[in-house]
């Protein structure tokens, strides 16, 4: 199997006496052991089976299965979040003393990490401009360990070169970690950029439908080792319904993506002309300043746009408060269109100064664009810009 389609639907566990067509749930904590020898072996790892939910699931293990195949990954490991696979991915690599670099544009959380809980063990960042990544190298310090990216960014839809940090991480021999949240695997895969780890906050597209939440780590099988020894002591393992769940919505990934992207790319065109909005960003269109990375590395630009409405805060809040057919969450990747105004909640905490730095003006709108029909997209947008 080759092709992503057949691969998302296809990879599967063994199948069980019973026979089914579709993977069962696996609701068990632990798992039983023929005898004392057998329970050894399992327990140094002579053996490859199930030992303990908090370890491995045959629901998980399907899950990271495919998630691998489709980024051409060597192993995995799925957390209960996005942000657990996250701070488990870098927290298993780090030491006390490392220092990370990382675009400024990242999301709120994980900014938190840097800002906030690394600093108390010592584990340092340096920020690098989404659009001046050729000064990478001179944030490089011999404490340097791991370059980490989203792209496309959170929430401005800015473009960062993979191929480009995949080279800058190679030469100074660093872990190149990226955030695939907005892309999937369906989209990207920055493993063929360069990438040692790729990490999935599987509450988005992967998910799709706003149900479940969930977060997978894969990569260079090493490396993953790693992240599992420190991910079974610490238990941030996901659950295995929710792994059911993301495995199934797998399925329908490549076609629920194509519409996605199709009603995006009409929206962006839409509020490109609409007066009241200015510096639309969606990865594939023609003004957006990274146009031509986002074609070299996306197969379409996705389902998230930002764009700035002229007035400030707020005419954003009035805008939100305007829609009727669109979503008020801070979600993002469901079937459902959503809106948010940056500044005035997921991003209200930092200062104007940290605001104006990661690229989110007063006026920045984030929209999800989901799977309604466009033309009623375009209405309700339409109707609240006016």
């Amino acid at each position: 199997m080759e092709n992503f389609e057949t691969i998302a639907i296809r990879t599967q566990m063994e199948r069980s006496q019973y026979l089914e067509h579709s993977t069962p749930l696996y609701l068990t904590s632990s798992y039983i052991f023929e005898d004392a020898e057998d329970m050894r072996a399992s327990f140094s790892e002579e053996k490859e089976r199930n030992i303990y939910s908090r370890f491995t699931n045959p629901n998980t293990s399907e899950f990271v299965d495919k998630i691998a195949k489709m980024e051409g990954a060597e192993s995995g490991y799925a957390f209960a979040t996005g942000m657990s696979a996250v701070f488990s991915t870098l927290a298993a690599l780090l030491d006390s003393g490392d220092h990370i670099i990382s675009a400024r544009a990242v999301f709120g959380s994980t900014h938190s990490l840097f800002t906030k809980f690394f600093p108390k063990w010592n584990i340092s960042h340096s920020y690098f401009n989404v659009n001046e990544v050729d000064k990478i190298e001179e944030l490089i310090k011999p404490e340097t360990k791991i370059i980490f990216a989203e792209t496309p960014t959170n929430p401005g839809v800015d473009i960062i070169d993979l191929e480009y940090l995949g080279k800058i991480a190679k030469k100074h021999d660093l872990l190149l970690i990226i955030d695939n949240c907005f892309a999937t695997p369906y989209l990207q895969t920055p493993i063929k950029f360069g990438a040692d780890l790729v990490i999935h906050s599987a509450t988005k597209l992967i998910d799709g439908q706003g149900r479940v939440l969930g977060g997978v780590t894969v990569g260079k099988a090493d490396l993953v080792r790693e992240i599992y020894l420190f991910s079974r002591n610490t238990g941030p393992a996901l659950s295995p319904f929710n792994a059911w769940v993301l495995s199934k919505s797998l399925e329908t990934l490549p076609v629920r993506l194509d519409r996605h992207c199709e009603n995006a790319l009409k929206v962006a065109e839409f509020l490109e002309k609409e007066p009241n909005t200015e510096n639309v960003k969606y990865p594939f269109l023609k003004s957006h300043p990274h146009y031509e990375i986002a074609k070299k590395q996306m197969k379409q630009g996705g389902s998230i746009i930002s764009f700035e409405i002229k007035g400030g805060i707020e005419a954003g809040r009035e805008f939100i408060d305007a829609v009727k057919l669109c979503s008020r969450s801070a979600n993002l990747g469901d079937t459902r269109s959503i809106v948010t105004h940056p500044a005035s909640t997921t991003h209200s905490k930092l200062s104007e100064e940290a605001r104006q730095e990661a690229g989110i003006t007063d006026g920045l709108v984030r929209i999800s664009v989901g799977l309604e029909h466009v033309e009623d997209i375009i209405a309700d947008l339409k109707q609240a810009l006016g």
